[in-house]
């Protein structure tokens, strides 16, 4: 080969690097090129996901949150329905009460009228005196005694009603004695319910305290008679079983229809004596 040649051969085979080398730059331009922007896709890909991810957790979150709000205002609704249950029981309750409480009074409604209708043939059959002693509302064994004796004189009694009034003296305040006066007249409504299961609608109470004496308080005796109790039985039937079992009290002072009751003449052969306790 010539110098020629050989330097031709160099040339050539210059020229041919230079072409692979400004070829392989020119790859790596291109790949650059086409891969950048590829990642920079990814990336930002990446970036959402990651984002789209805490928003999921953080929606999950909030689920979680509406959920226990859900059951805890389900559990307060059903404890409300509860009260609301109990409450209506209770209406109920207090309307059936309510009811049997207007039935009762439409009834004793109905037993007022009967007796206001018919008070003018109510005669007074029997009457006693039940004495106490001082501050004292209990009964004593004369007492029961004495009420006894006289619950059984209405064996043949019809249609009958009691009076009961409790008094005391003019001792302590009277306050004091109204209140006594009327634990006295229980004290004889209960033995008479209780001993001999009277009929509690048959007997009307009260208790009028210091008022009404019958006997003059400024005595020592006039006090004791003072610190009674009156029963007195009435009756519509007048026929010969009552008129056998009258009793009478009189009285020397008190209300005008008590002292005009009182002075009705006793039957013949019995005597119109208060009983001693």
């Amino acid at each position: 080969m010539t110098g020629f040649d050989a330097r031709r051969s160099t040339v050539a085979f210059g020229a041919a690097a230079l072409i692979l080398i400004g070829t392989g730059c020119a790859t790596r331009k291109h790949v650059r090129g086409v891969v950048g922007p590829v990642e920079a896709r990814v990336s930002q890909t990446e970036r959402r996901n990651t984002e789209q991810q805490a928003s999921i957790g953080e929606l999950n979150n909030s689920v979680s949150r509406a959920d226990e709000r859900a059951q805890e205002a389900g559990q307060a609704a059903n404890a409300a329905d509860q009260r609301a249950r109990a409450a209506g029981d209770a209406a109920q309750m207090a309307r059936n009460r309510a009811d049997e409480g207007f039935s009762l009074a439409e009834g004793t409604r109905a037993r007022l009228g009967e007796f206001s209708e018919n008070i003018d043939n109510y005669k007074m059959v029997t009457a006693q005196n039940i004495l106490f002693a001082v501050g004292k509302s209990n009964l004593t064994k004369d007492s029961m005694q004495t009420l006894d004796e006289a619950v059984g004189q209405l064996q043949s009694t019809k249609n009958f009603i009691m009076e009961v009034q409790g008094f005391t003296d003019n001792t302590g305040s009277a306050t004091a004695n109204l209140e006594l006066s009327r634990k006295r007249a229980d004290a004889v409504v209960r033995y008479l319910t209780s001993k001999h299961t009277i009929p509690l609608r048959r007997i009307s109470m009260l208790g009028l305290g210091e008022d009404d004496p019958n006997a003059d308080n400024k005595s020592r005796d006039g006090r004791k008679q003072a610190r009674r109790v009156e029963v007195r039985v009435f009756s519509r039937d007048l026929g010969s079983q009552n008129a056998g079992s009258s009793l009478n009290i009189p009285r020397t002072t008190g209300s005008a229809a008590r002292t005009e009751e009182s002075q009705q003449p006793p039957t013949s052969g019995q005597t119109a004596t208060p009983q001693q306790p």
